[in-house]
């Protein structure tokens, strides 16, 4: 299916947008930005956001809120790959709940979600957003891999090392790779138990079903 153009856009950090980036995004009718981001991350920002623009802060990874949980996959370096995803939707779906409530009940106009490099947080956001509205498997993997295809470029904007290499060897070490990962992820995903889990009134539902009210609700 085609999802339609406007709704929700994912992105790396915004904070080094400038005035005339800003203006770009207003022209794409943003007016929401949801920072998927740890309160430490956003504390570093120095950038400067325009008045129009309205910003919910949801902490999606809860580090500091669920250590037993991160035990397993943050110093090993596995939170860079979709090998935390579907964990981490299934025992902290409470996190995706809170997203995905600011994704729905935010002020009219496209929302931005974002978080540091655009990949995980946002892959992972992205990926429950497209199988809400019916988007086939292909496209769902097909838009997570353009984050990776786009790293290089991200790197050098950044000045920061492309971590995709090690991501994949992290994967066949554990017996897969990023593209095994990510399939195994989207085929676990239950959106129902997902919603449920998370206690996600109807309304909300509804919305993120219908992209804002953009799409018919599945049967």
């Amino acid at each position: 299916m085609l999802t339609p153009h406007g709704v929700f856009f994912r992105s790396e950090t915004v904070d080094a947008v400038p005035p005339a980036g800003w203006e770009k995004l207003y022209t794409l009718g943003i007016r929401t930005v949801v920072d998927l981001r740890q309160p430490g991350e956003r504390a570093r920002d120095t950038g400067t956001r325009p008045p129009w623009l309205t910003t919910v802060p949801v902490d999606l990874d809860g580090l500091a809120d669920h250590p037993d949980f991160w035990a397993g996959y943050w110093d090993n370096g596995l939170m860079g790959t979709p090998l935390y995803y579907l964990p981490h939707l299934v025992r902290l779906p409470q996190r995706m709940g809170a997203v995905l409530a600011a994704l729905a009940e935010a002020p009219e106009g496209g929302v931005l979600f974002h978080c540091m490099a655009g990949r995980d947080r946002t892959g992972m956001t992205a990926m429950v957003l497209l199988a809400a509205a019916g988007t086939e498997p292909e496209d769902i993997r097909d838009d997570y891999f353009e984050t990776v295809r786009n790293a290089d470029a991200l790197a050098a904007a950044t000045g920061r090392p492309n971590p995709e290499a090690q991501a994949e060897q992290l994967c066949t070490v554990h017996g897969t790779s990023m593209d095994g990962a990510f399939r195994a992820a989207l085929e676990g995903l239950d959106l129902e138990q997902l919603f449920d889990a998370a206690g996600l009134p109807g309304d909300v539902r509804t919305r993120i079903r219908t992209w804002r009210g953009t799409v018919s609700v599945l049967s």
